[in-house]
């Protein structure tokens, strides 16, 4: 029989737990798991689609994506952000996954250490492996934010930072405090920070800071993704120094090209119109959130209340995870985010009130057994 040879850079990393978990869901499953909004991309969002297909705008864009987008991406740094990048500093990509990958191949060397929170985001390590990087976790502290004095001691020697706040699995916020001192030690040693910002408008009382008004060597990463209910869309983009956008264009130019001109010109209606549906979002996700906390306090789960994104980060043995999975509750093991979490879960309120409630029963009758 054939042998058929991969590169070991894939042959190191595994599928995600929570692709895993998606796929798996039986058709009455009530999936936690999956960090997508539940609601539909808006409407005028919709009609910018539309009115681009009609207009004939279906052909590649210029690589680092439509003039007018870039424009209104910068417009959107400054009022919201107080950043000033111009439109030459952003490329827009095919979601904040794609930007994360191509800062990784522009400025990973073989060997490179690249330090984020542990548990995190399940991309991180992986995308470090497949650069040739070595993924190291940060803790995190009772409150499930960074320990600042343990990511100084990962930082010495390391070759990037990643930091994202508000933060997936945790739904931590970090303070401006935190990030200020993060991103000035790492430019006091030489470490680029990227902050993945892509939960910055869903905050429930904590203020969102970006990490690049802290300091020059700042890669910002964000998507219209959680934004506007825009998952499958595939939009997001990076903004940084014109020295590591110029390398992360040559990537993206050749694993990409472009951003689907579709999506971009959808994106741009987001950017440019109405605002309002996010803070319906941003509400709806406050009363789901505190509504699944409450009653699993009731049930006897002791966790910090969680200030952003749409997760609660649940301490939870193994045993009873798998008996919530059997009753039909998809939620996600913590050793998924890193080896500091075996024993939680992640459970998205990115769900309906009406199935959020089902859910409750189910893992409460449970947590009975």
């Amino acid at each position: 029989m054939k042998e058929y040879v991969c590169a070991q850079r894939c042959r190191g990393i595994e599928i995600s737990g929570i692709r895993k978990l998606f796929e798996a869901a039986g058709p009455d499953s009530i999936n936690m798991g999956l960090g997508q909004p539940d609601f539909d991309t808006p409407d005028h969002i919709k009609e910018g689609a539309i009115r681009a297909i009609r207009e004939g705008k279906t052909g590649y864009t210029s690589n680092m994506g439509i003039p007018e987008l870039r424009e209104a991406l910068s417009s959107k740094f400054k009022k919201e952000n107080g950043l000033s990048y111009d439109p030459g500093q952003i490329i827009v990509t095919a979601g904040a996954s794609e930007a994360l990958h191509i800062i990784m191949q522009a400025l990973i060397e073989e060997g490179d250490r690249v330090v984020f929170a542990d548990p995190g985001f399940v991309s991180y390590g992986a995308l470090a492996v497949l650069a040739g990087g070595r993924p190291e976790g940060i803790p995190l502290d009772s409150k499930l934010r960074i320990n600042i004095e343990a990511a100084k001691s990962r930082m010495d020697g390391a070759r990037m930072i990643v930091i994202n706040s508000p933060g997936n699995p945790t739904g931590a916020v970090e303070s401006r405090e935190s990030i200020r001192a993060l991103v000035e030690y790492a430019q006091d040693t030489g470490v680029t920070v990227v902050s993945d910002e892509v939960y910055e408008h869903f905050l429930y009382g904590s203020s969102h800071h970006s990490a690049a008004l802290f300091g020059e060597d700042v890669i910002t990463v964000n998507a219209a993704s959680k934004t506007y209910a825009m998952t499958g869309w595939r939009l997001g983009y990076l903004a940084g120094p014109g020295e590591y956008t110029e390398q992360c264009l040559k990537v993206h130019q050749y694993c990409q090209a472009c951003a689907t001109s579709i999506s971009q010109y959808a994106a741009l209606a987001g950017y440019t119109g109405p605002q309002k549906c996010v803070g319906v979002m941003r509400d709806e996700y406050r009363k789901r959130r505190d509504y699944l906390y409450a009653e699993l306090r009731k049930m006897g789960f002791s966790f910090p209340l969680p200030e952003g994104a749409f997760y609660l980060f649940v301490p939870m043995k193994r045993n009873l995870l798998e008996k919530i999975l059997k009753k039909g509750v998809i939620i996600v093991p913590g050793d998924a985010f890193g080896c500091n979490a075996p024993e939680y879960a992640r459970m998205s309120y990115a769900a309906s009130m009406e199935n959020l409630k089902t859910a409750v029963e189910r893992i409460r009758a449970a947590a009975g057994e």
